[in-house]
């Protein structure tokens, strides 16, 4: 459920393998803070670490065919997520993964929008009302009842 930019901007040293977490920087905040990881996330970034190496800067790093290499970029994550998404058969993007990931939140706290708000980092929870009403058709419901009466 991070943002894109919260994923871009984590670097080596901000991720604590031994208590499966990392530090990220919030939008609007100007302290980084931890975010435990869930196992498959500790696993991936442990995987690619072996991969990658562990030399200090960006954690994920964009390769180009001329042998450079920095930090990943938003547009190369977008791409990167399209192309795993249209493998899956699934028209992804990042920003639909964290939506998901907040939408499948609600779903497993029972629409608890507090828990949710502190899982997301988002500091209004008026904002989640709109994952919320994606998670039924409120609209549809209505419109029945509306009809029902004519």
């Amino acid at each position: 459920g991070l943002r894109r930019a919260e994923v871009l901007g984590l670097d080596v040293a901000d991720y604590d393998a031994a208590n499966s977490r990392v530090a990220i920087l919030g939008k609007g905040k100007t302290e980084k803070q931890w975010v435990t990881l869930p196992p498959k996330a500790h696993a991936a970034i442990s995987a690619w670490l072996g991969a990658r190496g562990i030399t200090p800067g960006p954690l994920f790093t964009n390769f180009d065919r001329a042998g450079r290499s920095g930090r990943l970029t938003g547009s190369a994550l977008y791409s990167i997520v399209k192309r795993h998404g249209s493998a899956a058969g699934v028209d992804a993007r990042p920003h639909g993964l964290r939506h998901t990931a907040i939408t499948r939140a609600l779903d497993a706290t029972g629409g608890d929008v507090r828990r949710v708000a502190m899982f997301s980092r988002h500091s209004d929870i008026r904002v989640l009302t709109r994952y919320d009403d994606a998670r039924h058709d409120h609209a549809g419901d209505i419109a029945l009842l509306v009809s029902e009466g004519y």
